[in-house]
């Protein structure tokens, strides 16, 4: 009789998945079927209607919008400036954690002071970045069209138009997050044996890309494929900034309804708890559609040592 003693050890993780994952989903999509609202003794069936809503209002296509310009911006320059930190900090023989601690600063750095610093840095008038925009005025930058509209009336208001909300919250984003990525690419990069590089370069790779096309990137392939969908998971919860910024919804225009603002607005602020159960639906399974995708195309060109 074949024995069943692993099921006392795989057990307790199974249950405690089941607790704390797969029942508040089954929970939340039965929620997102129906018109429930906290404090009604009953909730009437509604069946796809919320989701419906969700597909065919204008507001929620510009939370799709807002969120998927989020992640396609946040995601690729966070990797991408990552791994040129980690790159550059690994390559220094003096001051190399004097550097990490500086580009690590901002993913320690408190909600409330990091948006009132932005906050500050983009006021129109008294802003650092409109007074550094300013003093350009007169010289060869306005031959751009842009800079010239800009020193003739005013330049931008980053976080009060529609037109800029979003790529300046995306730029705040980029900021806050490229210090984590560098941190994971760092520990790739020290896991890579020396003696390939030394073994390359007998070879005939003697230029830095040389090494780092045919030793450096194959060898962080394991890395970036994390890296990758961490950022995308990272970029699509992005709630917190949003709400410092905007906490009457969305920024201007609703250009910054990014997906995890609209379930707090609508299940909590507006006790809408049926179409705030349904845009979490509709957001995990966006999360998870692109994690297995990006993951199958990233591990595609994985390489393992």
């Amino acid at each position: 009789m074949q024995s069943r003693a692993h099921l006392w050890f795989i057990g307790p993780a199974m249950a405690l998945m089941f607790i704390v994952l797969l029942i508040p989903i089954l929970i939340a999509v039965g929620l997102s079927l129906t018109d429930y609202s906290l404090g009604n003794q009953g909730a009437e069936f509604v069946g796809l209607e919320n989701y419906e809503r969700i597909f065919t209002r204008s507001t929620y296509e510009k939370m799709f919008v807002a969120t998927f310009r989020y992640v396609f911006v946040v995601v690729p320059l966070t990797v991408g400036l990552g791994l040129g930190a980690a790159l550059l900090i690994h390559s220094l023989g003096r001051f190399g954690d004097l550097y990490k601690t500086i580009y690590f600063l901002p993913v320690m750095a408190a909600l409330i002071a990091m948006a009132i610093v932005w906050e500050f840095a983009f006021h129109p008038t008294i802003g650092i970045i409109n007074s550094t925009l300013e003093k350009g005025c007169g010289t060869f930058l306005e031959a751009w069209p842009w800079y010239a509209k800009g020193c003739e009336r005013t330049f931008p208001l980053w976080l009060n138009d529609r037109d800029y909300a979003i790529w300046t919250v995306s730029f705040i984003g980029v900021w806050q997050g490229f210090g984590f990525n560098m941190v994971l690419y760092l520990a790739g990069l020290t896991s890579i044996p020396p003696q390939l590089y030394d073994a390359a370069e007998m070879d005939g790779a003697t230029r830095g890309w040389d090494r780092f096309r045919l030793v450096t990137w194959p060898l962080l392939g394991p890395t970036t494929v994390f890296v990758v969908t961490i950022s995308f998971i990272r970029s699509f919860q992005v709630f917190d900034m949003v709400e410092a910024f905007y906490p009457q919804g969305g920024g201007p225009s609703k250009s910054v309804f990014v997906m995890m603002f609209a379930i707090y607005e609508k299940g909590i602020q507006q006790n809408l708890m049926g179409i705030g159960a349904a845009i979490t639906v509709v957001f995990l399974a966006f999360v998870m559609v692109l994690t297995v995708i990006q993951r199958w195309l990233v591990e595609r060109r994985t390489h393992y040592v």
